[in-house]
């Protein structure tokens, strides 16, 4: 009996491990692809997924369409694994790929010789032809070539081989690079510039959302003298990754016919309001459109934004405590010399975290914090809790000063009066000194958290779906710059008018009591 158990359990145990075998091998690979979700055509944003398009796997509830997302989708079923499409500012795609978080980049990108130096890339799976974009009423409407475009102000966007374009143009003033499509177009309608580079697709979709624009493309003698390296689109992937023959083999197979129906196809879905005449809609209208189409993803933005500055200013409010109290102890050195000697260790460390975080920008912090982490020690952090924890380090950095502010602040005759008491040091500052400390810094903890509301947005380098990096995503969607980020000024300043307002009560409630000094050994609590 003994012998029939222990084979019936042999079975069963090979069976178990048939059964995980099957269901490991059953398991698609995941192929983490890279986009802006701003670049209409190749990339935008959608509240839903009725086109076609794919949940944004770290900003759920949002989709991503387009024709970089209809080539992705082909590359992944082809190779035989699922697809999540991951949303990340342009400047943050490269670091993302070489740092682990995607395994690709389709997003519109050329092969440049700069990007060449970090990332490879596989065979075009899209040539694009470059113009420039002018306003309709502009005296360059009618160039015939690009040399008509004396003395016209000319700019093309940051990192792109666009803006080294303008250098061909005889007798143009160059103008700085601009970050996106949206900022140029905004800079063109304002007459601060005349025109800027654009690739075709783009443009077509920017004077559709744009009446008063106009484009204009040349033939191959009187345009731009371009490699045609630098007019293709292609998948941007790791040094040496094993994807590139892989993807190299599907995309051979997309003909050029295919290439243009896709583009053709997704201009029309990303034509802003296309089932309306856009000539009939006054800016109050664009900006109540915008609204009705993008709203919920509005509101995603100010609820992260919300909990990240709530979170992340309490957060930092106890570092900075913890940091200034510290800072504010006192060791005496004749009788605890080893005590003293660890206390001017951990004394620097937080003077020098201190300063740093306060001497270097936010931005620059949180690409170090995300990627560098990742890429560098293995540490994957979720976008969410590494904002938080940029934000409140940041937060902490400086309530810390704030904190000991408080604290000199408080009458040197209570700590003497506490010491006569027989008061350890932390005694006095939990029960006399930090009470008193924190009533006095509530305005600038207050006003801490407003800023934080405001300084969210430098996230969006992460990829943090924050408002502003949601306002991103509907002003490239849309190329309605104005209105879109008219609508976000509007939202930050309801939000911080509000918070205010409400912080102004509750100092008026705290202030119910005031402290009057009686001496310098004590205090007397008066009511109002």
């Amino acid at each position: 009996m003994e012998k029939v158990r222990k084979i019936l359990l042999s079975l069963a145990l090979v069976f178990l491990t048939f059964i995980n075998t099957s269901f490991a091998s059953n398991e698609k690979p995941t192929l983490k692809v890279g986009m802006e979700v701003n670049y209409a055509p190749f990339n935008f944003s959608e509240v839903d997924d009725k086109n076609g398009g794919l949940e944004v796997a770290n900003s759920p509830g949002e989709f991503a369409n387009g024709y970089d997302v209809t080539i992705a989708k082909k590359l992944a079923d082809e190779l035989g694994m699922d697809i999540e499409i991951y949303k990340i500012d342009w400047d943050g795609l490269i670091p993302a790929l070489t740092s682990g978080k995607i395994d690709a980049i389709v997003a519109g990108m050329s092969p440049t010789d700069e990007r060449l130096k970090q990332i490879d890339f596989t065979d075009s799976y899209y040539n694009a032809s470059i113009g420039v974009v002018t306003r309709k009423d502009s005296p360059y409407t009618n160039a015939t070539n690009i040399h008509d475009y004396k003395d016209a102000k000319i700019t093309g966007q940051l990192g792109t081989f666009h803006y080294d374009l303008i250098d061909q143009m005889d007798g143009v003033k160059k103008q700085q690079a601009l970050d996106s499509f949206p900022t140029m177009i905004a800079a063109t309608k304002a007459g601060n510039i005349d025109g800027y580079v654009s690739d075709k697709s783009g443009a077509m979709i920017a004077i559709y959302a744009n009446t008063d624009l106009s484009y204009r493309d040349f033939n191959p003698e009187e345009g731009f003298d371009i490699d045609p390296m630098l007019t293709s689109i292609a998948v941007g992937i790791k040094k040496g990754s094993p994807l590139k023959n892989d993807i190299n083999n599907v995309l051979k197979n997309i003909s050029q016919d295919e290439q243009d129906d896709i583009m053709d196809h997704m201009i029309k879905i990303a034509s802003f309001g296309e089932d309306q005449s856009k000539e009939n809609l006054t800016f109050s209208q664009e900006m109540q459109s915008i609204w009705n189409r993008y709203s919920s993803l509005f509101l995603k933005g100010i609820v992260n934004t919300l909990f990240i500055a709530i979170v992340s200013t309490l957060l930092g409010f106890l570092i900075g405590l913890l940091v200034a109290v510290i800072r504010k102890t006192e060791v005496n050195k004749e009788k605890n010399s080893v005590g003293y000697a660890i206390y001017k260790i951990v004394n620097f460390i937080l003077g020098a975290y201190v300063e740093i975080f306060r001497g270097t920008p936010m931005m620059v912090q949180s690409v170090i914090i995300f990627y560098g982490l990742k890429q560098y020690f293995g540490v994957d952090l979720s976008t969410m809790f590494a904002a938080i924890l940029i934000v409140s380090v940041n937060t902490g950095a400086y309530l810390s000063e704030v904190v000991r502010g408080g604290i000199n602040s408080i009458n040197k005759g209570q700590f003497e009066a506490c010491k006569a008491l027989g008061m350890t040091h932390w005694q006095t500052m939990k029960n006399v000194v930090v009470p008193q400390a924190v009533k006095t810094i509530i305005p600038s903890l207050g006003n801490e958290f407003v800023i934080n509301i405001k300084d969210t947005s430098v996230l969006n380098v992460i990829s943090v779906t924050e408002l502003f990096f949601m306002s991103k995503s509907v002003a490239g969607s849309t190329y309605q710059y104005f209105p879109t980020y008219l609508i976000t000024a509007l939202i930050y300043f309801i939000l911080t008018f509000a918070i205010t307002r409400i912080l102004l009560v509750v100092e008026k409630r705290m202030s119910g009591k005031e402290y009057i000094l009686e001496s310098s050994t004590g205090v007397k609590n008066v009511n109002n």
